[in-house]
């Protein structure tokens, strides 16, 4: 929701969010403009994530057997096998566009990734590092640099720390978020994530 305040143009924006996806099933998801991505699919079965960078060695298109590389979706469970094969996910003949892959089912204490064995001379080599760097800090400062760097704004530290912690959107949130929205401009959104909001009507 925070992505969608500080850019309302789907187009440009690097994070999104549908909770109703699929039947069942939401998914979040990211693009940066340069060719890398991931989404990440959540249903009764647990979560299911994959990632593509596109400068990894490890990419479909940058070794010589064409597809994943070794062992990346080699042992996704059947619970999470029709997202490995999700046209979304794949390219125009069918090649799952993943670099790193990782699931957990809600049986499961921990998360989980195929056995796979990376190239050498790369200290991220699938790129989960960097493509799944604010999902692993969570904290205000985190997206306030982002922001500083992909969309060239300064943010409101407090503002931002209010939708991280999921309080409600208001109309002088949403404000301080972004001068150029409303919350009335945020609907379609609003309704997207299932992003909880008070508005004149509700207050």
């Amino acid at each position: 929701m925070l992505e969608s305040v500080v850019s309302p143009d789907w187009e440009s924006r690097y994070h999104s969010f549908n909770s109703t996806w699929a039947p069942g099933q939401q998914m979040a998801s990211m693009r940066d403009g340069s060719g890398n991505e991931w989404s990440a699919v959540f249903s009764a079965a647990g979560a299911y994530v994959r990632g593509f960078d596109h400068e990894s060695p490890m990419s479909p298109y940058g070794h010589d057997n064409a597809g994943a590389w070794p062992g990346v979706l080699d042992t996704v469970p059947e619970a999470f096998r029709e997202f490995v094969e999700e046209p979304a996910f794949c390219d125009e003949d069918g090649i799952p566009v993943v670099t790193v892959c990782l699931w957990r089912t809600v049986c499961d204490d921990g998360w989980r990734t195929g056995a796979v064995e990376f190239p050498e001379g790369r200290s991220d080599p699938d790129g989960a590092d960097r493509l799944f760097e604010l999902l692993v800090d969570r904290s205000p400062d985190a997206y306030l640099h982002f922001a500083q760097d992909y969309y060239e704004t300064s943010l409101d530290r407090s503002a931002v720390a209010a939708v991280l912690s999921r309080q409600p959107l208001t109309a002088a949130l949403v404000t301080t978020l972004n001068p150029e929205t409303s919350l009335a401009d945020l609907a379609a959104d609003l309704a997207e994530t299932g992003y909880a909001a008070i508005t004149q009507s509700n207050s």
